[in-house]
């Protein structure tokens, strides 16, 4: 897997127009004639985690019942084409086998290859995490070198290094709004982690204590439809525990009231604002077929 950065400015991939409530029909390879509507179905799916064993057996049953009803319809369109070009549909199809099966070994190794260099990938960032918090000394830097000033406290590590990295990339810095930068200079380290169960990867923002908000550790977690290919089923972030006065999503207008008005305190409104720490307020996937745009999804 990429290092956590990568990660962190890589926005998720585009939500699909199928929904986990409604798989996406494999006639979807047909001529567009012959399309299969699993609306019903899907309308009849709860969460996976509340099926029982017995609703889990009736639903592949009744999957199994329309794809089989689907392969006839195709069969149909076969055996209604010349003799010659349904051979050569057939050789097609064999071709498409050998395909998916190299496919499905394609995805089997780069797993495999993935975990191997993830795991090789760890020590470096431990040991970044270190130099860049002061915890270790990085080699061939002495005491003599740099030396500070007698009246100037020594720097430890490197200071707001996550910051201007994220600054430095051209799809972040234009996330980061100016009123956020002095919160992102308590950004000590961001890691990344691939989970299982639910299938997906999980970002960890970790803080320094600030003045701004509680948590120590803000975390984003993407929940992923199709292990092969990224299609995001949902997106979990932290809920900001912001000290009062200190959100950096909110800010107050104050408006003073009309002449002649009977309230003289000025009227005070609260609004939401651009800013980075949104990140982890993600939108909701809607159920629906509905489209989302591009730059709603962060």
């Amino acid at each position: 897997a990429p290092p956590p950065l990568g990660f962190l400015t890589q926005p998720p991939p585009r939500r699909r127009t199928r929904t986990r409530k409604e798989p996406e029909s494999p006639a979807a390879m047909s001529d567009g004639k012959d399309t299969l509507d699993l609306s019903a179905l899907g309308a009849a799916v709860p969460n996976a985690a509340e099926l029982s064993a017995e609703d889990k057996a009736n639903l592949v049953e009744s999957i199994k019942n329309t794809l089989q009803g689907l392969a006839a319809r195709h069969t149909d369109v076969l055996e209604s084409l010349e003799p010659k070009v349904r051979k050569r549909v057939e050789a097609l199809r064999e071709i498409q086998s050998q395909h998916d099966e190299f496919e499905a070994k394609f995805f089997e190794e780069r797993a495999a290859l993935e975990a191997k260099y993830q795991k090789m990938y760890e020590p470096l960032y431990s040991k970044r995490h270190d130099v860049v918090n002061g915890v270790v000394e990085a080699e061939g830097v002495t005491k003599d070198s740099g030396e500070a000033a007698p009246d100037e406290k020594e720097e430890k590590g490197v200071p707001d290094f996550w910051l201007n990295a994220m600054k430095n990339h051209e799809i972040l810095a234009e996330e980061i709004q100016e009123r956020d930068e002095e919160a992102l200079k308590y950004l000590k380290d961001i890691k990344w982690y691939r989970i299982t169960e639910p299938k997906g990867f999980k970002l960890e923002f970790h803080f320094n204590t600030n003045p701004f908000f509680k948590n120590e550790v803000l975390s984003k977690t993407y929940h992923m439809i199709d292990e092969d290919e990224p299609i995001l089923e949902k997106a979990i972030g932290t809920e900001i525990e912001w000290y009062p006065g200190k959100s950096l999503t909110q800010k107050v207008l104050k408006k003073k009231p009309k002449k002649g008005s009977k309230n003289t305190k000025p009227i005070t409104k609260i609004e939401n604002c651009e800013s980075f720490f949104n990140f982890f307020s993600p939108p909701q996937v809607p159920d629906d077929d509905e489209e989302i745009d591009e730059d709603t999804v962060s």
